[in-house]
């Protein structure tokens, strides 16, 4: 059961980035550092949050809740509205990183409590497929 109202959800989940998000910033942060030249929410199917062009490598920096990482355990906790929402983006992520595959990109995934607790390893997930 929600402590808050329907409004005051609302607004709180109307306050949630979908751009420039903390995780992302670390990203593009780390590239610049290491001079390493790349393309913000590009144009293509999904609308990366980092992605190479010219090498057709596309990353997408997802939160667990949104994208769903813990949603087959998670769900039964949720409201119906959220399992929905969830569901689709589920569906909606799929169904790009597939388009992309098969269009030749490399899609790579990051979870942003992964790059919390581990950013070398994840920022290494770059950098291997740029090599």
């Amino acid at each position: 059961m929600d402590k808050h109202t329907a409004a005051e959800r609302s607004y709180n989940m109307s306050r949630i980035k979908s751009k420039n998000t903390k995780p992302e910033l670390f990203v593009f942060s780390t590239l610049d550092n290491l001079n390493i030249q790349y393309e913000k929410h590009y144009n293509t199917l999904g609308k990366p949050d980092v992605a190479f062009p010219d090498k057709k490598i596309a990353v997408f920096i997802n939160g667990e809740f949104w994208h769903g990482k813990r949603f087959k355990i998670e769900k039964k906790f949720y409201q119906k509205f959220w399992q929905d929402k969830i569901r689709k983006n589920i569906i909606r992520d799929r169904k790009n990183y597939k388009h992309l595959n098969e269009n030749g990109w490399k899609v790579i995934k990051i979870w942003d409590k992964d790059l919390k607790k581990n950013p070398e390893k994840e920022i290494n997930k770059i950098l291997k497929a740029l090599k």
